[in-house]
């Protein structure tokens, strides 16, 4: 009988080499070695979370906080013992009794984690860094006291760093408002204590700027290096009253690609940027100047002599203290700035004074007055106008910005000059934010 056999239908991919299959890398590709959706594999800062130096264990976990990888199993939970199920893990937490204290119960603290673009444990690397914010509304001041990093990220070969602390005000031209702290050498935990003060910080800046804290690694032969920073709104902090501070330096934050954006997103930036250009080329700050008027009414007294003889038959006193933050306007990276004072309108010209001139600083300090003898009535029709100027040798002098007190005024300027009129006699100080318009002025030295 002829015998017959079952022929086994062979795959096109499969090829028989003697008694075995060998399987080709179409058909291997294309088997489900993994079924199942896949998860993410978790980072090492989701089993040992780090606590911050101002994390509270009173406040609720966070939505972007890591959960615990696994429970204790329901059995185990039963027996209330330490045993573990199999396959499952757990872990205690300290002063936590039995098995009833895993990670579960971590929903009750806060570890201060954000889970963002960047690993949590590269933040926290960088170190963390202590300081105190004051601001003085008498003197329009702020006082920032840096005290003190620990575990900063070693930056140099010996496995340490010389570091110092930057402080900038945002937004402003850095060169202008930056403040810096003495370096600390060959050290990780240094320590400062240092007080550095901003002059003529309004209250309005105090609700729409941010401190940035930076902390950098200070190079004799090489760029100094940057280690990492923290920003500060500064309406965090309350008028006249001390707010300390303990955070982790951040890396910068990234800035945004225009590759890595869709179109929409892409044009509705241009659009943002343009905006915000045009916004501050229309009234652009140029830095602040302290000013202090004070209105002499006529005296009847015959015997004064001097100065105090012409102060006597009455005028305004105009006083030029300070300014701070000026617009840089040499290549150098400063100024060297005086100030200027006209009583317009000015037919005859003669009411014209300038400061002396302050060699490369853009934070120059005048302590000058200067004396208009006019009557009451006559002021009120008058405009103060005060301009800061960059002195050059050999061309013309760059205007840094200016402001104008009068009845025509607005703002800040209008409120100084009321009070000055309303207060004979008394001393009036204020800050001013400089400009880069000056209305009726021909910009011109």
């Amino acid at each position: 009988m002829r015998s017959s056999t079952l022929a086994l239908p062979v795959s096109p991919m499969t090829v028989r080499k003697g008694k075995t299959l060998a399987v080709s890398i179409q058909e291997h590709m294309a088997i489900d070695v993994c079924p199942g959706p896949i998860r993410p594999i978790r980072q090492i800062s989701a089993y040992f979370p780090r606590l911050s130096p101002t994390s509270s264990f009173s406040e609720p976990l966070s939505p972007n906080q890591v959960a615990a990888p696994t429970s204790l199993s329901p059995s185990s939970a039963e027996k209330g013992g330490g045993a573990v199920g199999r396959g499952s893990s757990s872990l205690l937490l300290p002063g936590a009794a039995g098995g009833g204290g895993s990670l579960s119960a971590m929903s009750s603290m806060d570890t201060s984690i954000e889970i963002d673009s960047c690993d949590s444990d590269d933040n926290t690397a960088l170190g963390t860094l202590e300081f105190e914010l004051l601001y003085e509304r008498a003197t329009s001041s702020l006082h920032c006291k840096v005290i003190k990093a620990k575990g900063l990220k070693p930056m140099d070969f010996n496995g340490l760093s010389d570091p110092y602390v930057k402080l900038h005000l945002l937004p402003g031209a850095c060169k202008a408002n930056k403040l810096k702290t003495k370096t600390v050498r060959n050290t990780l935990n240094p320590v400062w204590n240092e007080t550095l003060t901003y002059c003529g910080i309004t209250e309005e800046d105090m609700y729409r700027k941010t401190l940035r804290v930076s902390v950098c690694d200070e190079d004799k032969l090489t760029h100094n290096e940057f280690i990492g920073e923290s920003r500060v709104a500064l309406r965090r902090v309350k008028l006249d009253q001390t707010k300390h501070f303990n955070i982790c330096l951040e890396h910068p934050p990234p800035l945004p690609s225009p590759t890595a954006m869709s179109t929409a997103l892409r044009g509705i930036s241009c659009y943002l940027r343009e905006w915000e250009t045009e916004q501050t080329r229309s009234l652009e700050e140029r830095g602040r100047l302290l000013l202090c008027l004070q209105y002499f009414p006529p005296s009847s007294d015959g015997d004064v002599k001097g100065e105090a003889k012409e102060r006597a038959r009455g005028g305004l006193c105009v006083g030029v203290k300070r300014c701070a933050h000026l617009a840089a306007m040499d290549v150098n990276g400063f100024s060297d700035p005086y100030v200027k004072t006209y009583l317009k309108p000015d037919v005859q010209k003669k009411s014209k004074h300038k400061t002396a001139v302050i060699k490369k600083t853009l934070n120059p300090e005048f302590n000058e007055e200067f004396f208009y003898e006019i009557t009451f009535s006559e002021l009120a029709t008058k405009t103060l106008e005060v301009t800061v100027w960059d002195y050059d040798l050999g061309k013309s002098n760059d205007f840094i910005g200016g402001v104008s007190l009068g009845c025509h005024s607005q703002g800040d300027p209008l409120q100084h000059w009321i009070d000055c009129l309303k207060n004979k006699g008394t001393k009036v100080e204020r800050w001013h934010t400089l400009t880069n318009e000056l209305p009726g002025s021909t910009l011109q030295e």
